[in-house]
């Protein structure tokens, strides 16, 4: 079912929306992307007359009430951003008098769904190794049918809106939508958006195609990069990853962040890309820093001779020129990861170096999509988000889905 074509006009909608939101220490909301990007599907639903359920996660409470992981924080925050009322239901597994009382127009938001482990369905205090483990996997498996089952009986049709979390098979992304028919389950309007932006980055790739991995650990990069060794034309690999290819090529990287059990990674990504014919670019100064501080004392130095006791925080002029003229002429473009520590303020040049020659990129005709929540959060910072093509709410799942993965969330109702 396509979310256009159905007419919610009486009707109970629960909507998986990602919520998860950065908040500050006082419980404020400090980017509210995914709350914007979700209001189509919430208001067609609103407009419509029918009542709306939302669930959410908010970070990893790990099965068990944690107030600092409240939904009931934001709570005020989505009525703002929805222009009416939302009640809050301080228990996801306990709403259904809340759920039934319901009147067109009216809006419900549930606590978050990852208080309860059934959600993610994961044994809880037991290890993998340990004896018991798999009993302990088919109960938990069972339970997390019965909870989804429970979410599903407070609603007639199910959107699933959370691209973020499409690639996990939890109970609200993907269990949940066995209890609804092919004609009461269908995907939100972010989530289409986020599908297509993926298949145009995929299936109709213009040349020359250049990704920017940024962040700090290669390790947790390491699939996607393969995946776009075969893929892309440039590769930019920036942010605190640089220090751990440095050091792999014999460089002196100070008090870096770097991943000494992956030096050999590192070069094996080297020998790939040399292999393959991928223009593989990679930092050659930094800033390096004597603290971890926006006010520490700088200087510029090569990424292969940073002296002890200073750290590289962001890239150098040299590099910034570098990774902005293999930008500037790509006609299509991945950004995932800063190529910095951007929340200091002393060190965003070149995170904002390569949003500024996206965008410039982006006016000459280039297919631009930022996504994760740090690139994201570098584009609303530099306020640059609506000169790009496409803004993605997925970090794991926009990876996993261009890695070529089946996204569950997606899954579940696509088949």
């Amino acid at each position: 079912m396509n979310i256009d074509n159905y007419n919610f006009n009486g009707k109970k909608a629960i909507v998986r929306v990602d919520f998860n939101v950065p908040l500050d220490e006082n419980g404020n909301i400090t980017d509210d992307t995914r709350i914007r990007g979700a209001l189509p599907t919430l208001e067609k639903i609103l407009k419509d007359g029918g009542s709306l359920i939302i669930m959410s996660h908010m970070g990893k409470p790990k099965g068990k009430v944690n107030p600092k992981f409240s939904l009931g924080q934001i709570k005020d925050a989505v009525a703002k951003a929805l222009g009416t009322d939302v009640k809050f239901a301080p228990d996801c597994a306990n709403a259904a008098e809340a759920a039934a009382n319901l009147k067109p127009g009216e809006v419900l938001l549930l606590e978050n769904l990852r208080f309860y482990p059934e959600e993610e369905g994961k044994p809880v205090g037991i290890e993998k190794t340990d004896a018991g483990y798999e009993d302990a996997k088919k109960e938990m498996k069972a339970r997390q049918k019965d909870f989804a089952k429970t979410l599903a009986s407070y609603a007639d049709v199910y959107v699933n809106d959370a691209f973020g979390t499409a690639h996990r098979k939890h109970a609200s992304t993907a269990v949940i939508a066995d209890s609804f028919d092919a004609d009461n389950k269908m995907l939100g309007y972010l989530m289409e958006k986020e599908v297509q932006a993926v298949d145009n980055i995929l299936s109709d790739i213009k040349r020359p195609f250049t990704a920017i991995m940024g962040g700090s650990k290669v390790s947790t990069k390491i699939g996607i990069i393969e995946n776009l060794m075969d893929k892309v034309d440039n590769l930019i690999l920036c942010g605190g990853m640089t220090y751990t290819f440095a050091k792999a090529q014999g460089g002196k990287v100070g008090l870096s962040i770097c991943e000494d059990d992956k030096l050999d990674l590192a070069l094996d990504i080297i020998r790939k890309a040399k292999e393959k014919g991928v223009n593989l670019v990679l930092g050659t100064d930094c800033v390096a820093a004597d603290a971890f501080s926006n006010d520490a004392n700088t200087q510029v130095v090569s990424c292969m001779e940073i002296p002890d006791g200073w750290e590289g925080l962001d890239a150098g002029p040299e590099t910034r020129k570098a990774f902005q003229d293999v930008i500037k002429t790509a006609k299509t473009i991945l950004w995932n990861g800063p190529a910095g520590v951007f929340e200091f303020d002393n060190f965003t040049a070149g995170s904002r170096a390569i949003a500024e020659a996206i965008v410039e990129a982006t006016d000459n005709g280039a297919f631009s999509l930022v996504g994760g929540g740090d690139s994201v959060a570098c584009v609303n910072k530099f306020g640059l988000a609506d000169q790009v093509s496409y803004v993605s709410t997925g970090g794991g799942a926009l990876l996993e889905a261009i890695e070529g993965k089946v996204l569950p969330g997606v899954a579940a109702i696509k088949g």
